[in-house]
């Protein structure tokens, strides 16, 4: 029986959508699991799982600094039996393939260190997508990545809203208004902090 430990790599780990993504993916996994916070700090063990499982935010096109530093960890440890490495990576973006470089970052990682590469799950539409009706589409896809990691394969899945990027743009602007509004942010406000970079 496998045992996998999982990673959250999002700077805003305990209130994260990585969080949310990992507390879906658990039952799928159905076996033992671990989980670990890259932003946590401490060291990183991967000694008895067979397999370890990525989760973060695309940030900048690449991998969160947080998760740099666990990646670098992982490149000295000394194990024989390295675990099969697998990533969940979500966007902002309606298309999934924008986190096309940060899977490739990891596995050229894993060829360089002498990782197995294993699954990856791409997801596109933004944080929105678990608070909407499409989120069957996410645990349809945590599914088929769980299933994966199982039976050792190594396989590239996404998953997206099946909207047009018009209906997407007008959809994440009504998300952000909304979201802005429940924290008294005004609209004024939140182009402000766009601007300078906030």
């Amino acid at each position: 029986m496998g045992k996998l430990l999982i990673v959250n790599g999002s700077p805003r780990a305990p209130r994260s959508n990585s969080r949310r993504y990992i507390e879906q993916v658990l039952p799928c996994w159905g076996e033992t699991a671990d989980q670990y916070i890259a932003l946590r700090g401490g060291p990183l063990s991967p000694e008895d799982c067979t397999d370890l499982l990525l989760v973060f935010p695309l940030y900048a096109d690449g991998i969160p600094a947080v998760l740099m530093r666990t990646l670098k960890e992982l490149a000295v440890w000394r194990g024989t039996a390295r675990p099969r490495i697998h990533v969940l990576v979500n966007c902002g973006f309606l298309e999934p393939e924008q986190t096309r470089p940060a899977v490739e970052m990891v596995r050229f990682f894993c060829k360089r260190y002498g990782f197995p590469w294993g699954m990856a799950l791409q997801i596109g539409s933004g944080e929105a997508i678990l608070n909407t009706p499409f989120s069957f589409l996410v645990r349809r896809g945590l599914r088929r990545l769980a299933a994966g990691m199982r039976a050792g394969r190594s396989e590239v899945l996404s998953v997206r809203m099946p909207l047009n990027r018009r209906m997407f743009v007008w959809a994440s602007g009504r998300y952000w208004t909304d979201y802005g509004a429940k924290n008294n942010i005004t609209a004024g406000e939140m182009r402000t902090m766009e601007i300078e970079g906030g």
